[in-house]
C-alpha cells in the first residue's frame, strides 16, 4: 500500500492487541489511520506517518458505543464529554426512556422524567431537524445518534399525560415521530413506567409501528414495569416485534425489587421464547442499583434509597431517606412526598442477577447516566471500564473480546450505525486503546465523578479526543442516522 502512495498516514499504531469489535480473540498488529478512516491493518511499520504510537502490551478496540443514555443536551451543553471520553466511549444513543430533547415543545416546566435532561431553557428544539442541525453547528467529542421520546411527544400534543392519548392526538405524535425520522433519528423510546406515560394503554404505543416500520426505525422501551409483573411487561414490548416486525430493545433490563431477586433466567428465558428469527435485544448497566426521579410507587424499607438531589429541602440531598424519615419523624412515604421533586439511587437489585444479565448474548452496555444530576450514579462516569475490569477480568463472567463486543460490534449492529463498532479497513476510526490489567473504574456511590483508570487514548472519527488522562477538545463527533452521517 505504502508503496503506491508515499504520503504519510495521520497515526501509526503499532503493536496492540487488536479486538475488532466482533467478539473475536485479539490480533498483535498494527493499524493505520488516515482523516476518519481505518486505512490499513498489519506489519505497518515502514510506513510514513505523521505520529507513530508504541500500543506494545495495550488493548485497541473500537471506540464504546453507549446505547442508553440521556445526553440530549449534556452534548450541546459540555461538548467535552469528558465522563464518557474518560471511558473510551466515542458514540452516545440519546432519547432513551420516552423522553428527548427533540422534537420538544415545553413551555413551562418540563414534565417528570423530561425534568431530568436540564433547565427549561434548554429545551428549544421544536424539530429532530434543529436539534440536528445545532450538534452540526457545534459538534461534541462524540458521535451522537437520537431516538425520539413518547413521553416527549405526549408532552407536545397532550393538555394531561394522566390518560390515554386520543385518536387526534395519535395522529398528531405520529406525524411528529415520521418527521423526526425522515430529519434523521433512529427510532421511538418510552417510559411507561413513569406516570406521565404510564396511563398510555398498549393500543397507543402500537399505533406507532406503521411509522417506525416504514423507517426501518427502532423500538426502545423502558418497560411498563421492572418489579412484579416484568414478564408481562416484556410481553408487552414483543408484541411491537410481532405486530410489526421491527427491531424491540429492551432497556437496562433489571429484576427490580426485593421480591424479584433471583429472576434473571426467566427473564432470559423469555427472549427465547421470541424464536430464532428475533432481532429482540437489551442493555444492561454493570451495577446493582437503579437511579432517577424519586417514584413514590418505589419507596420501600427493603433497601437503601439514596437522595441525590431535592428541589423543595436540598439540604437533604446526600442522605438516605431513612436517614431523612428519622429526622422529620416521618415515614418513608411521608418524607419521599415532602421531598418531591427529589432525585434517588435504588439500592434495589441483586448483583447476581445483574451479572447474569451482563453476561446473556443479547444484551449490550449502556451506562444510563445523569449527567445534570447533582450527585450522578457512579455508572455516568464508570460504566464500561468497570464491565471490562470488574466482570471480565476480575470475576471472568465472559472473555474481555466478549465484552468488547457488547459495547461496540453488537451495538453497532443492533443500531443500524453503519461503519462503526468494528476494526477493519474501511471503518470510522473510532478507537480506543487501554491497558487491560488496569483498567478499573474508580467512581464509587461517595465519590460518584471519578474518571477511570487504564484508559489511554481515544480518537474519535480519527481525531484525538484522550490523551493521558486529559480530555482534547477535538470537537469531532458527528450526528450518526441509520444510513450513515
Amino acid at each position: 500500500m505504502h508503496s503506491k502512495d508515499s504520503r504519510p498516514v495521520d497515526t501509526l499504531i503499532l503493536g496492540a492487541k487488536v479486538f475488532d469489535g466482533q467478539g473475536n480473540e485479539a490480533s498483535v498488529t498494527d493499524v493505520a489511520i488516515s482523516d476518519d478512516r481505518i486505512i490499513a491493518i498489519g506489519k505497518l511499520n515502514e510506513l510514513p506517518a505523521k505520529q507513530v504510537i508504541d500500543a506494545k502490551g495495550l488493548c485497541l478496540a473500537p471506540g464504546f458505543i453507549d446505547v442508553h443514555t440521556h445526553d440530549d443536551l449534556e452534548v450541546l451543553r459540555n461538548p467535552n464529554m469528558a465522563a464518557k471520553i474518560s471511558q473510551g466511549v466515542t458514540t452516545v444513543i440519546t432519547g432513551n426512556c420516552g423522553i428527548s430533547a427533540a422534537p420538544a415543545v415545553v413551555s413551562e416546566a418540563a414534565p417528570d422524567p423530561m425534568n431530568l435532561l436540564g433547565a427549561l431553557s434548554e429545551f428549544k428544539f421544536a424539530t429532530m431537524a434543529d436539534y440536528i442541525h445545532a450538534l452540526q453547528a457545534r459538534p461534541a467529542n462524540v458521535n451522537v445518534a437520537a431516538l425520539v421520546g413518547h413521553t416527549t411527544l405526549r408532552n407536545n400534543v397532550m393538555d394531561d399525560l394522566l390518560r390515554g392519548a386520543n385518536d387526534a392526538e395519535i395522529k398528531h405524535m405520529c406525524k411528529e415521530l415520521d418527521a423526526a425520522l425522515a430529519a434523521g433519528a433512529i427510532g421511538l423510546s418510552t417510559g411507561l413506567a413513569y406516570k406521565n406515560a404510564n396511563q398510555a394503554p398498549s393500543d397507543e404505543v402500537q399505533a406507532f409501528g406503521p411509522v417506525l416500520k416504514a423507517h426501518d426505525a427502532i423500538y426502545t422501551t423502558h418497560l411498563r414495569t421492572e418489579f412484579d409483573a416484568v414478564i408481562e411487561a416484556m410481553d408487552e414490548a414483543f408484541a411491537m416485534e410481532q405486530a410489526f416486525d421491527i427491531k424491540v430493545i429492551i432497556s437496562h433490563l433489571k429484576c427490580a425489587g426485593k421480591n424479584n431477586w433471583g429472576r434473571a433466567p426467566e427473564l432470559i428465558n423469555r427472549f427465547s421464547r421470541q424464536g430464532s428469527h428475533s432481532r429482540c435485544s437489551c442493555d444492561a448497566y454493570p451495577y446493582a442499583a437503579s437511579s432517577s426521579t424519586l417514584d413514590l410507587k418505589q419507596v420501600t424499607s427493603d433497601f437503601e434509597i439514596f437522595i441525590t438531589w431535592s428541589d423543595p429541602h436540598p439540604e437533604m440531598a446526600e442522605r438516605s431517606l431513612q436517614d431523612i424519615a428519622d429526622t422529620w419523624q416521618l415515614s418513608l412515604l411521608e418524607s419521599a412526598k415532602k421531598l418531591q421533586p427529589a432525585g434517588a439511587v435504588y439500592h434495589g437489585l441483586d448483583e447476581q442477577d445483574v451479572a447474569m444479565i451482563l453476561a446473556f448474548e443479547k444484551t449490550m452496555i449502556g451506562s444510563d447516566g445523569l449527567p445534570c444530576d447533582p450527585h450522578p450514579h457512579p455508572r455516568l462516569w464508570g460504566s464500561f471500564p468497570r464491565v471490562l475490569g470488574k466482570y471480565a477480568r476480575d470475576e471472568g463472567i465472559f472473555s474481555l473480546a466478549t465484552a468488547i463486543h457488547k459495547m461496540t460490534g453488537l451495538s453497532a449492529r443492533n443500531y443500524g450505525l453503519t461503519d462503526r463498532g468494528e476494526i477493519s479497513v474501511g471503518k470510522f476510526a473510532d478507537l480506543v486503546l487501554f491497558d487491560s490489567d488496569a483498567i478499573c473504574d474508580n467512581a464509587t456511590f461517595i465519590d460518584s465523578e471519578l474518571p477511570a483508570s487504564g484508559i489511554h487514548r481515544v480518537w474519535t472519527n480519527g481525531q484525538p479526543t484522550f490523551i493521558d488522562d486529559q480530555v482534547v477538545p477535538a470537537y469531532s463527533g458527528k450526528f450518526l442516522t441509520s444510513t450513515g452521517e
